[in-house]
């Protein structure tokens, strides 16, 4: 049986790691060869490789972290059918409801950099538990509340509790699968959260006249509690701590730190008659040396949390052109996403008269749509990568997969636009439904092309790319729920969504800017991060 073998790296090699995940070819002939082989730290040799798992395993941890994600969109809608008896019965203002609202998608766009910062220390499966479990504490809380203002402030520690699963799940799909899987596999799991807009209203509508609005609160409580047991007992952790980018910098600087100061102690020690030598070593010159990490340094060095700091590593994929552009394309079309849940439940409820569970079931035809486009767009993604990846020699880069959001770009705009003049003249709930579905499958359809490239296109820092995500989506998704009813109210369902189709218009700009300047941009970003480092150490 063949023996595996560790490299020893100085901090620069375990940094250039990263550098060379755009060619991930590794063939016999170049074993065999004097070539030197391009490591990836992203299949760097881990113990119990997550890769490697069987199918049903990896099948299991799917099931389990889209149901996280299921409830997380829920708790975002199930609220609205509720509205009107919080606002009776805890005497609450429009305000008030708008702002539990709000606030909450604030949080949850906000909290998952903490969380990514943990789970790069501490792995994924304490962030899971932690996070879930202040979830339920969040909504048990909401259910008892007697006043407007605790519900406001449990409803924030529902966002930032629910949060984690976002940035955290995508990051999971990343640690068991392959970059040619991760398509189809993020097109699966990102189908779950988009039932939250239709459901959410449907489970919100039933519980609030079947029982009160506060069963709406203790049903969270109870799924969560349900997916808390299945990450207890069932979900085995994915993260290894040797591929990723965050930890092994922080060891590094940790190591590098140790080293300095057990060199400033052997000095102190010196005769001063000696200091004067020419070979004299200091500590700078220790600085200088190509620090050489043992096999064993990852199970002697203990990090811990005061080890992360996320916000240097956010400004660091934020400062990629590249990771920038297509996040504001993200915020947009979550800002499409939450505006159009929003004002679509106004509108069938002032002028087609629908109570809360009509207007769930007809919301149900966007959900059904952001579904089929999520699981669709995630296996064209897939395809649309292998097909470039054969015609490129076997060499492929993350760009590839925004060729898939072609295929699209005409239609998604026109989808809008269908959509705001149907409601605006009021025909036939049947139209209004298709345009629904049409603009869910469009819309979603290019945004899981987009997941799937932020996760290649950040590898090591998967996690934390997809929490600063998260975080630019939470801006836009919420000044969008902020202004939806204004614009709403001033300009109708037809010019507001002529304004949508026309920043749809932009997305898609946006995108073939990264499509076709992505790479260039990238690959200068590792290249100024490179230079950095060299000069650090």
């Amino acid at each position: 049986m063949a023996e595996c073998q560790s490299t020893n790296l100085s901090p620069i090699e375990v940094r250039n790691v990263e550098l060379h995940t755009d060619t991930q070819t590794h063939s016999p002939s170049s074993i065999l060869s004097n070539k030197p082989i391009k490591l990836d730290i992203e299949h760097a040799v881990v113990e119990d490789d997550p890769r490697t798992w069987l199918n049903t395993k990896k099948t299991t941890i799917l099931f389990i972290i889209s149901g996280a994600t299921m409830f997380a969109g829920l708790a975002a809608n199930i609220q609205n059918p509720a509205n009107a008896q919080i606002k009776q019965q805890l005497h609450a203002s429009s305000g008030d409801i708008s702002l539990s609202l709000s606030l909450f998608i604030l949080a949850q766009g906000s909290f998952p950099i903490v969380w990514s910062a943990i789970s790069e220390i501490k792995g994924r499966k304490l962030v899971y538990l932690l996070s879930i479990a202040l979830f339920i504490i969040g909504s048990s809380i909401v259910a008892m509340s007697r006043t407007i203002g605790l519900v406001i402030g449990m409803r924030i520690v529902q966002g930032a509790g629910s949060s984690a699963v976002f940035a955290i799940g995508t990051a999971t799909l990343a640690d068991i699968y392959e970059p040619h899987q991760r398509g189809t596999m993020m097109g699966v799991y990102y189908s779950a959260p988009l039932l939250g807009p239709s459901l959410g209203p449907i489970f919100g509508g039933a519980l609030t006249q079947g029982l009160s609005w506060r069963a709406i609160f203790w049903f969270l409580a109870i799924w969560g509690g349900i997916i808390f047991l299945a990450f207890l007992f069932v979900f085995k952790d994915t993260f290894r701590k040797e591929r990723s980018v965050t930890y092994q910098n922080a060891l590094n600087s940790r190591l590098q730190e140790q080293q300095s100061s057990e060199a400033n102690d052997e000095l102190r020690n010196i005769p001063k008659s000696e200091v004067g030598r020419e070979n004299q070593t200091t500590s700078k010159d220790i600085e200088a040396q190509r620090m050489v990490i043992p096999a064993s340094a990852i199970k002697d060095v203990q990090l811990s949390i005061a080890d992360i700091n996320p916000f240097p590593a956010c400004l660091l994929i934020v400062s990629r052109k590249n990771n920038l552009v297509i996040m504001i394309t993200s915020g947009l079309i979550l800002g499409f996403s939450f505006s159009i849940a929003y004002t679509c439940a106004r509108t069938l409820s002032m002028y087609y008269d629908y109570d809360a569970l009509k207007t769930g079931l007809v919301l149900l035809a966007w959900g059904v749509g952001s579904v089929t486009g999520s699981i669709f767009g995630g296996r064209w993604s897939d395809r649309t990568l292998a097909q470039l990846k054969a015609a490129n020699g076997g060499v492929s880069f993350p760009e590839m997969r925004l060729e898939g959001t072609k295929i699209v770009m005409l239609w998604s705009p026109l989808s809008v636009i269908g959509y705001a003049w149907v409601c605006q003249e009021r025909v036939s709930i049947a139209a209004v439904c298709v345009m629904l579905f049409l603009a869910g499958f469009l819309s979603v359809w290019t945004y899981t092309n987009i997941l799937a490239y932020l996760v290649d296109a950040n590898t090591g820092r998967s996690s934390m790319a997809v929490a600063t995500n998260s975080f630019v989506r939470g801006l836009f998704a919420f000044v969008a729920a902020e202004i939806a009813v204004p614009l709403q109210d001033t300009i109708g369902d037809g010019g507001l969504y002529t304004l949508w189709a026309g920043l749809m218009v932009v997305v898609q700009c946006m995108i073939l800017l990264v499509l076709y300047k992505g790479r260039n941009w990238r690959e200068a970003g590792v290249e100024r991060e490179k230079q950095k480092l060299d000069a650090k150490y």
